[in-house]
């Protein structure tokens, strides 16, 4: 076996467990459509819940807000950075929720595996708008993270555009990382 092939299934290997840690957690998983919804929203909560806890100015940014998405993720990076989640986008002015999948592609250089929660703020109607149609997003991403059991934290906040502010929290894992990532979200056809 070459070094070249050995590297190849390592990072096959990684990408699997990536799409799958991202949708591993108690219900994301089930078969029963309602079960997956109650899962989504009990992470949601988890994820504001711990957001709240390290930024508390960020309660009053997200319930004034037009709305707001939580995703969890996992990544896996190498050369090859992939990830796959899955998340819900609520709108304040109505209540309504969307369920969301998410994955993601980059290059660059780096190792780690990363379990991400995202909360994506949308400052206007448009923002929101564009992202529940149209969902993609490509930026550049540069992070070192890392945590091991209760030993620590990252949060970081990132305003990619006008009307949109993005919080990563790093839930688990070790990264350091640069790359230019490409992330794409979609509606979930068996949720909505």
């Amino acid at each position: 076996m070459t070094l070249s092939s050995s590297l190849l299934k390592s990072l096959f290997a990684a990408l699997v467990l990536a799409l799958l840690g991202g949708c591993t957690s108690a219900g994301l998983t089930a078969r029963d459509p309602e079960v997956r919804r109650q899962a989504i929203l009990d992470m949601r909560d988890e994820v504001l819940i711990d957001l709240y806890a390290m930024r508390p100015d960020t309660e009053a940014q997200i319930f004034s807000a037009v709305g707001f998405a939580v995703f969890s993720n996992a990544n896996v990076g190498l050369i090859l950075n992939v990830g796959g989640g899955i998340g819900i986008a609520r709108h304040n002015g109505t209540g309504e929720d969307t369920y969301l999948r998410m994955g993601e592609v980059g290059v660059g250089l780096g190792a780690g595996v990363t379990d991400i929660r995202l909360v994506i703020v949308f400052h206007s109607e448009d923002a929101l708008r564009r992202f529940t149609d149209v969902g993609f997003t490509v930026g550049v991403e540069a992070d070192a993270a890392a945590r091991a059991g209760d030993l620590g934290a990252a949060t970081g906040a990132e305003a990619i555009a006008d009307n949109l502010t993005v919080y990563q929290i790093t839930e688990s894992g070790l990264a350091l990382q640069a790359s230019l990532q490409g992330a794409r979200y979609w509606l979930d056809p068996d949720l909505n």
